[in-house]
């Protein structure tokens, strides 16, 4: 076994998907594809740095036949190090499980091998058979909150050594933020063509047309109590395309924000952790709240549940319920 294996931890537990361990074994676990390949790369890269003469093989678990695992690891005439990447575990053969529980009681010297499970129960005798091994477990889980998008992009642009602000990040977690790997090229091609800190002008340049991000600014305009802004923007959202249902989600978000934080007392990060959102979430939306009395938000709230129904459905007019939510929230809010 390389000194690199034996180094490895053997506590099992979650380890970091951008700074994944050398070991015999690794098990890259999660339905999120995007940290999964960036992850195994991830573990490629250092394992070639540390040899560029790594041997590379690929297995599919679903298709896999009895003896390819054992044969694959087996030393070479040059005994190169490898790395065998495994894919589809939780469609695994039985044939894969009876080898890979073979080859986990006894790994192959100067191999590391790499197995990706998309998620569930499937082969729990060898995801528990890992477990006590102490193989290292690289999380791959989808980022559903915004704070963990923002997040994302706050570790993207500190690795590349570049700042963005915080209406920025929310500005770009708005317009790309449904898709982890759009997210993560939009991060990429901000890093690579501007200069200095990124701001929301960036963003706009490049993303403004987004859906989502269209959205917010009608949104914005709206809690601001800027009535003019919030149609106009509206109306040009509607004429470029935009669907009326995730208009009014973004109306409907950013209203449960203001409503969360209006009455609440405590610094951004201590509501940031109580309310489960990014302390610039928190900010924003008391900025927001200052325009709003607690009796006009209750209105805002119901006119919106009125308007999410007859968008997706109730009435014959989706353009009209939702700009009458937006009318009402924008002469409801206080300039």
């Amino acid at each position: 076994m390389s000194p690199a294996a034996r180094s490895a931890p053997r506590a099992a537990g979650a380890a970091d998907w951008r700074d994944v361990p050398i070991a015999p074994v690794v098990l890259f676990f999660g339905p999120e594809d995007f940290i999964a390949s960036r992850a195994v790369d991830g573990l490629r890269k250092k394992l070639r740095t540390q040899n560029p003469d790594l041997e590379l093989t690929t297995l599919d678990a679903a298709g896999y036949t009895a003896g390819r695992l054992g044969m694959i690891a087996s030393p070479s005439l040059f005994s190169e190090p490898k790395l065998i990447e495994v894919a589809n575990l939780a469609s695994m053969t039985d044939d894969f499980l009876i080898d890979a529980l073979a080859y986990l009681a006894d790994p192959a010297p100067d191999v590391t091998v790499a197995l990706s499970h998309s998620g569930g129960t499937r082969g729990k005798k060898l995801l528990d058979a890992l477990k006590a091994a102490g193989a290292p477990r690289i999380e791959c889980l989808a980022l559903k909150k915004d704070q963990d998008k923002a997040a994302f992009v706050g570790a993207e642009f500190g690795l590349a050594k570049r700042r963005i602000d915080a209406a920025a990040v929310r500005a770009l977690v708005a317009a790309v933020g449904a898709n982890l790997s759009e997210l993560a090229a939009a991060c990429q091609q901000l890093i690579s063509d501007t200069t200095g800190m990124v701001d929301v002008d960036a963003v706009d340049k490049y993303y403004g047309g987004r859906v989502e991000a269209t959205a917010f600014k009608v949104a914005d305009a709206a809690l601001a109590g800027n009535g003019p802004l919030a149609l106009s923007t509206l109306r040009h959202a509607l004429a470029t395309g935009v669907d009326p249902v995730p208009l009014v989600a973004a109306l409907a978000m950013k209203i449960r924000q203001v409503a969360r934080v209006h009455s609440a007392r405590g610094s951004s990060a201590q509501l940031a952790r109580d309310l489960g959102m990014a302390p610039w979430q928190v900010d924003a939306a008391r900025r927001d709240a200052g325009h709003w009395t607690g009796e006009a938000l209750v209105a805002a709230i119901k006119a919106l549940a009125e308007a999410d129904a007859q968008v997706k459905g109730a009435a014959k007019d989706p353009v009209y319920a939702v700009e009458r939510a937006v009318t009402l929230i924008a002469t409801s809010a206080r300039r």
